[in-house]
């Protein structure tokens, strides 16, 4: 499938595809013409980085994760890339277990009412 479908098919946007392959944490194939052909296989890939993006973690820590997650049970990761990504697993907010995700919304001290823009209109 092309970019645009690849796009609607893994729920990002075709620069964040473009950004992923210059990344190199995805590698599409190309058809003849240069067009980026993307396989199921890569769009499971974006779905997995989409995934550890969201919990905070930097791109170099996914791309470092991405070979453990497709390598199977056997690939034992270093211990020192296990601790970095458990320090900033438990630093995302995603990771609290103390509410869901739906209620983790920022709650500031200066919240307005809905509708309300902070927005003061004085006559001239």
């Amino acid at each position: 499938m092309q970019i645009g479908e690849a796009a609607s098919a893994s729920g990002v946007s075709v620069r964040s595809l473009r950004y992923y392959e210059d990344e190199g944490l995805i590698v599409p194939g190309r058809c003849s013409n240069g067009y980026r052909d993307y396989c199921q296989s890569t769009i499971d890939r974006v779905h997995a980085i989409r995934s550890l993006l969201e919990y905070g973690l930097p791109v170099r820590l996914v791309k470092a994760a991405l070979p453990h997650l497709t390598d199977g049970p056997e690939a034992d990761p270093d211990p020192l890339f296990l601790h970095e990504v458990e320090s900033y697993r438990d630093r995302s907010p995603l990771a609290s277990p103390r509410s869901p995700p739906s209620s983790r919304r920022s709650t500031s001290s200066c919240a307005r009412p809905a509708g309300d823009h902070g927005l003061t209109l004085t006559p001239v």
